[in-house]
């Protein structure tokens, strides 16, 4: 898991390809405009979920992790709180779902709470359980890319 500030994407190119695809996108595109909805960059290798939403309870959000996909949650306005737990800490709740690449987990561990304002981002690996959504103080509107990249 990482979380990171958007002057530091660079940092990541090294990862491999599809980092260096992922971040390329993320550097050229301007984000401000972009509409919700799904993008690809580079096919299945490397594609971009982009959504509005408004933050709720902690206790109102899911855990998750994804077994082909890493994830870079990049907030783009507004500001959330991120949850980290290593997956083998997790309880599944609803088994993988492999057409959505997506298992969900109960709430027994509490995990790291991150928040992640405007310019911020977290990367989760696959290992990686995270809590996405959740209200930063009070509830507030989000616009977020996540960037899915896949793992060889």
């Amino acid at each position: 898991m990482i979380y990171d500030s958007k002057e530091n994407l660079d940092f990541y190119r090294g990862l491999g390809k599809n980092y260096e695809t992922a971040v390329d996108f993320l550097q050229k595109t301007d984000l401000e405009a972009i509409e919700p909805g799904k993008y690809e960059v580079d096919g299945k290798e490397v594609y971009v979920n982009v959504t509005e939403y408004e933050t709720k309870a902690w206790e109102d959000c899911k855990f998750e992790t994804h077994e082909h996909y890493t994830d870079i949650q990049y907030v783009i306005s507004g500001s959330e709180v991120m949850t980290y737990a290593p997956k083998k800490d997790l309880t599944v709740k609803t088994e993988y779902n492999p057409d959505k690449d997506v298992t969900f987990y109960t709430d027994d561990v509490r995990g790291i709470d991150m928040a992640t304002p405007a310019g911020y981002y977290c990367i989760f690996n696959p290992q990686d359980g995270h809590k996405p959504k959740a209200m930063n103080g009070k509830p507030a509107m989000v616009k977020k890319v996540i960037v899915k990249i896949k793992e060889d």
